[in-house]
């Protein structure tokens, strides 16, 4: 009974991350990871929070396919992955400290420079933040705090802002993807829970995008920095 009880929390846990990443954009990381990984172990909870992810994103695209930004969020997208397989290497070793100041100082930074208008700040900002997403993506096991931070800067409306992070994160996550398929990590019981999760996905996915389309933009900012103080809270827990 306490085992069906615990996968039913689950599951719903699953549905809630793919509602949030639908509507904001992103943040299916924050719920996802931390409860796949509690559910069946830390690799394979990230290697199946990978997998759930790129699909999940595939049907995101579909969602929001009539807003998305190719040519904006072209660059963002080449720097993201470039930063994915050249930087994460070079990070490795870095202290965590160090890793996680830098991430929630850029969390401020964009904060304020959207606060106080200045678009030349934002904008050239955007591909720095892209870059270094991919390159701390290996180190704090998500690149969507940074991520979101930079595709915000390209001050997108929050439905082009959906479409673009959908189009970023399948990039991230594909890779991702293949990389933990070549290492093994995925065993029966994610098999059995990624099958399960096929429903909610499109159940999620489909309770985002509406509460994104019903939303104001003030709504959605308000949105998109909770998801931001989310990442920062975790991030600030590793610290400890």
């Amino acid at each position: 009974m306490i085992e069906i009880l615990g996968t039913l929390g689950v599951l719903v846990l699953v549905y809630l991350s793919f509602a949030v990443s639908a509507s904001a954009g992103l943040g299916g990381s924050l719920l996802l990871v931390p409860t796949l990984a509690l559910f069946l172990g830390t690799k394979e909870g990230v290697a199946l929070a990978a997998l759930l992810l790129a699909s999940n994103n595939v049907l995101k695209i579909i969602a929001y396919r009539k807003t998305l930004p190719f040519r904006k969020a072209a660059l963002i997208i080449v720097l993201l992955v470039m930063g994915a397989a050249l930087g994460s290497t070079l990070l490795v070793n870095a202290p965590t400290s160090i890793v996680t100041a830098g991430v929630i100082s850029m969390f401020v930074a964009t904060l304020l420079a959207e606060r106080m208008d200045w678009e030349t700040v934002r904008t050239g900002f955007a591909p720095l933040l892209a870059f270094v997403s991919g390159a701390s993506s290996g180190f704090s096991g998500t690149s969507g705090p940074l991520k979101g931070v930079a595709i915000r800067n390209l001050d997108l409306d929050r439905r082009h802002f959906v479409g673009a992070a959908s189009l970023a994160s399948f990039a991230g996550d594909v890779t991702k993807t293949a990389i933990f398929a070549e290492g093994q990590l995925l065993g029966q019981s994610s098999i059995l829970m990624a099958l399960a999760a096929v429903p909610l996905m499109a159940l999620g996915t489909w309770t985002g995008a509406k509460f994104n389309e019903k939303s104001t933009e003030k709504t959605f900012a308000i949105l998109f920095w909770s998801v931001m103080m989310g990442y920062s809270v975790r991030l600030g827990i590793f610290l400890f």
